[in-house]
C-alpha cells in the first residue's frame, strides 16, 4: 500500500486511497455509456457489435492505465465520440471505404500522433491553427455528432421540400427519445452524477415494458467477436484518402489536449500555464489509439467525464487505475449492451447532449472581427451540413489564410497554415 502512495503521490497531492476509488469509481459511471454508444455507431457501417465492443473495452483500457499508471493523472481514455462518428458515418458510409481500410486510416494517424508527440513538431502544429478555428473545430463536431444523434432518434427526418424535417412524436423512437433526453437534462441540471447512463437506463426501462425492447435470455457471456474484427485493419486507402489520416489526426489532437487541459485546470495539476507530463499524457492517448485500430475500433480521445471523478476529490492516475479496472468488467455484458443498443431511442441522447457540451468553446471566438468570424462560421457549420469533419475543416482553413491575406493581415497567418491550406484546395478540387 505504501508503494501505491509514493507512486502516486498521495500526499503531495494531498489526497488519500478512498477518495482516489471514489473518483475512479465516478469516472466510469459517468462515461460507460460508450461500450453501447461506440459499438452501435461502427455497427451501422457493418461492423461486428460484439467485436467493436470488446475493441472499445480493451482500448479504454490500455490508454487509461497509460494515463493512470505513467502520467500520474485522473483522466480516463476511450474511444471519442465525434471522431469515431465521422470515421463511422462520413468515411465507412458515406464514402464507402470498407470498415478494413478505415480501420487502417485510423492505425496510420495513431503512428503519426505516437511520432508527433515526443517531438517539437506537435506544438509547432498546434501553435499554427488560430484559436478562432480550434474552437469552431469543437463545435462543429458538436453539431455533428448531434444532428446523427437527432437523426437516430427520430427528432429530424429526411424532407424532399426542405431536406430535414421535424419528426413525428408518434414514432415509438421519436417520442422515447424525447423521454429520455427530457431526464438526462434534468439530472444533469441537478448535478447527478452519471445523468448521461442513468438517462439511458430509465429510456431502456420504459422501452422494455413497452414491448420495444426484448432483454437476452442470458445477459451475460464470455467475450465473443473478437474474431471479427481483431488484426482485421487494411492499409489499401491509406494513400487514396490522405486528408483521412489528417483530419483524424488534426481532431484526435485538438480534442485531447483541449479537455487534458481543461480537466487538469480543474485538478489543480497545471501550475504557471504549464501541464507538467503533457508529452506522455497525449502519448497515452496515441497508444489507446493505435492499440484500437488493431483490436477493431477508432481513435481514443481523453473524455471530459473525467472532471466528475476530480469533482469527487480525483486528484492522481490511481483514480484512472480503477476505472480501467471497472471496464474490465463489462468484458461480460456483450448481450445486455447488444440487446440494449437495438433501440437507437436510448443511445441517441447521449449523442444529442455530448454535441451540446461542445458548443462552449462558440465563446472563444472573436466574432467582431470578419476575418476570424467568416472562417470560424464555416467551419462549425459545413461539418453537419455536409457530414464531414473534414470538409469543414478543410474550407475553414483556406477561408482563413485567403481572408487574413486580402486584409493585409497575412502576417497572422503561420507559415504551416498557408501549406494546410494549398493541400485542402488540392483535396476539395480533386476529390
Amino acid at each position: 500500500m505504501t508503494k501505491i502512495k509514493n507512486w502516486f503521490e498521495f500526499e503531495a497531492r494531498g489526497t488519500n486511497l478512498k477518495t482516489e476509488i471514489i473518483a475512479g469509481v465516478t469516472t466510469f459511471l459517468s462515461m460507460m455509456y460508450i461500450v453501447i454508444v461506440n459499438p452501435t455507431t461502427y455497427s451501422q457501417g457493418g461492423m461486428d457489435f460484439g467485436g467493436v465492443y470488446i475493441a472499445t473495452i480493451i482500448a479504454t483500457i490500455a490508454a487509461t492505465l497509460v494515463m493512470g499508471i505513467f502520467s500520474n493523472y485522473p483522466i480516463a481514455i476511450a474511444p471519442g465520440i465525434g471522431i469515431n462518428a465521422y470515421l463511422a458515418y462520413s468515411v465507412i458510409l458515406s464514402q464507402g471505404v470498407p470498415w478494413q481500410d478505415a480501420l487502417g486510416l485510423a492505425c496510420t494517424a495513431s503512428a503519426i500522433f505516437i511520432v508527433l508527440s515526443i517531438s517539437r513538431f506537435r506544438q509547432m502544429l498546434i501553435d499554427s491553427i488560430p484559436e478562432s478555428l480550434k474552437a469552431a473545430m469543437g463545435a462543429g463536431i458538436g453539431l455533428f455528432i448531434a444532428l446523427i444523434g437527432l437523426e437516430n432518434g427520430h427528432l429530424v427526418m429526411p424532407s424532399p421540400a426542405t431536406l430535414v424535417t421535424l419528426g413525428s412524436f408518434s414514432d415509438p423512437t421519436a417520442y422515447l427519445t424525447v423521454l429520455g433526453l427530457v431526464i438526462t437534462m434534468g439530472l444533469m441540471v441537478m448535478r447527478v452524477n452519471s445523468a448521461i447512463f442513468l438517462g439511458m437506463i430509465f429510456t431502456a426501462v420504459v422501452a422494455y415494458f413497452q414491448g420495444f425492447l426484448e432483454l437476452p435470455a442470458f445477459p451475460f457471456s464470455l467475450p465473443s467477436g473478437m474474431n471479427q474484427t481483431f488484426m482485421q485493419l487494411r492499409f489499401d486507402s491509406v494513400t487514396v484518402f490522405p486528408m483521412v489520416v489528417f483530419t483524424l489526426l488534426l481532431v484526435t489532437l485538438f480534442d485531447t489536449t483541449g479537455t487534458m487541459l481543461g480537466v487538469g485546470r480543474q485538478a489543480g495539476i497545471i501550475r504557471d500555464g504549464k501541464f507538467p507530463n503533457l508529452q506522455s499524457a497525449l502519448l497515452a492517448d496515441s497508444i489507446g489509439s493505435f492499440i484500437g485500430a488493431f483490436v477493431g475500433t477508432g481513435p481514443t480521445s481523453a473524455y471530459v467525464e473525467s472532471g466528475t471523478g476530480v469533482a469527487a476529490g480525483g486528484r492522481t492516475g490511481f483514480a484512472s487505475v480503477v476505472t480501467a479496472a471497472l471496464f474490465l468488467l463489462l468484458v461480460f455484458c456483450e448481450p445486455l449492451a447488444k440487446s440494449i443498443s437495438s433501440v437507437a431511442a436510448i443511445s441517441a441522447p447521449a449523442l444529442i447532449l455530448v454535441g451540446a457540451f461542445m458548443m462552449e468553446s462558440l465563446a472563444d471566438i472573436n466574432w467582431s472581427d470578419l476575418t476570424e468570424s467568416f472562417p470560424a462560421f464555416f467551419t462549425a457549420v459545413l461539418m453537419p451540413m455536409t457530414y464531414s469533419i473534414a470538409n469543414g475543416v478543410g474550407i475553414g482553413f483556406i477561408l482563413f489564410a485567403f481572408l487574413k491575406t486580402v486584409s493585409g493581415k497575412w502576417r497572422d497567418v503561420h507559415p504551416l497554415m498557408y501549406i494546410l491550406a494549398v493541400l485542402f484546395i488540392i483535396q476539395l478540387a480533386f476529390a
